[in-house]
Order: structure tokens, then sequence, then C-alpha cells
């Protein structure tokens, strides 16, 4: 097993970081030393202030502090209830941020079922809020803590080559919807079902 990630690794473009983090796994080790580990499949990049869907700093001051964070850090958002979970990208105090949108489940499946029960393991982590309740990621014990911790970190995995990747708009943005931020591996069965807030095939963009 490679070595986890150095926070500095993150101090860079969140665009390059997407794209680059396929591949990536996620690794859980709950307080009974149980692990949970899963294959990062799914990214989306934001980047302020160039990116028009990012108001932190505008008018969401919660969303302005959690992405100002460190590089490194994993940082959350909420969305419908849900917290999402987000690596805090480029140097200190700039709002900008990877989305692990979804994992491909590897190790500690029964104990991903406890947290999440599904019918079919197709749904255990094939989304943002979904991966955060199956492996039991709570905010108030992760945010601002580095990607290399020791209950919660991020290992590199082979390079993926540009064939295996496919990308698309972002998913459910309205501001920005046409940059092409979302990354994900093109024959995995294993990502989230939103849609692409946009064509890019008909994208001026």
């Amino acid at each position: 097993m490679p070595a986890p990630f150095s926070p500095i690794h993150f101090d860079a473009n969140p665009v390059e970081l997407a794209r680059n983090l396929l591949g990536a796994t996620l690794q859980r080790t709950l307080p009974d030393g149980r692990i949970l580990t899963g294959r990062v499949v799914e990214t989306e990049a934001y980047d302020c202030p160039r990116d028009p869907s990012c108001t932190a700093g505008r008018f969401h001051h919660i969303k302005t502090l959690e992405l100002k964070a460190a590089p490194g850090q994993f940082v959350f958002w909420v969305a419908y209830g849900h917290p999402l979970l987000q690596i805090a990208c480029r140097a200190e105090g700039t709002a900008a941020s990877v989305l692990i949108r979804a994992l491909e489940p590897l190790e500690g499946v029964d104990a991903m079922l406890e947290h999440r029960p599904v019918v079919s393991e197709r749904n255990l982590l094939s989304g943002p809020a979904k991966l955060v309740q199956a492996l039991a990621i709570l905010p108030e014990q992760f945010r601002g803590q580095p990607v290399n911790g020791a209950a919660l970190c991020l290992l590199p995995g082979p390079a993926l080559s540009e064939e295996q990747v496919s990308v698309t708009a972002r998913v459910g943005i309205a501001a920005g919807r046409n940059l092409p931020w979302r990354f994900y591996e093109t024959d995995s069965k294993w990502i989230s079902g939103g849609v692409p807030t946009m064509d890019l095939a008909n994208s001026s963009a």
C-alpha cells in the first residue's frame, strides 16, 4: 500500500487534481480498527473566483470558511441536508476544492452496509452523500484534518490513461454549467447517477 498523499500535493489547480485523483483510494479506519476503502471513480472541481458556481466569498459565509482551509485538508459542504466530502486546494485562503463524487467499494463492504443498508452494492458509494454515510465520515471529526490522517486518508493509485477518463459538465450546477470539470472513469459501474447540467458537445465554451 502506498503512503498517503501529502497535504502539499493539493497546493495546485483543482481541475488538474480532480482528474488525477481518479484511481486513488480513500481509506477510513473505524474506532474498532476495521478498515474501509473505496477507489475514487468520480470527482468534480471547484475553483473560486474564476468559477461562476462558487458563492464562497460572496454570500455563503460558511462555505467561504470551509473552502479557505489550508491545501490538503478535508472540508465539507452541505447539500440538501447531507454533508459532502471535499479536499481544499491551492494556497490557504483560496476557496478551491475537489469534491469526491463516487467510489468503487473495495475493503470493508460489510461495515459500509451497517452504516448504509442498501440492497445493491452498486448504490453503496455511488454519490457524494452516500459515500460519506457509508464510510461513517463525520464532519465534526474530520473537518480541517489533513489527507494523510490516521482515521481518514487518501492514497495514490495507478494513473489512468486519457482513454479511461470521461469529462463532462458538473452535476446540478446552474452558473458555470458548461465548464468541463467533472471527471469519471469511463467504464466504471460505480459512478453517480447525476445528469450533467449541459452537454459539452453542444457547448460553445
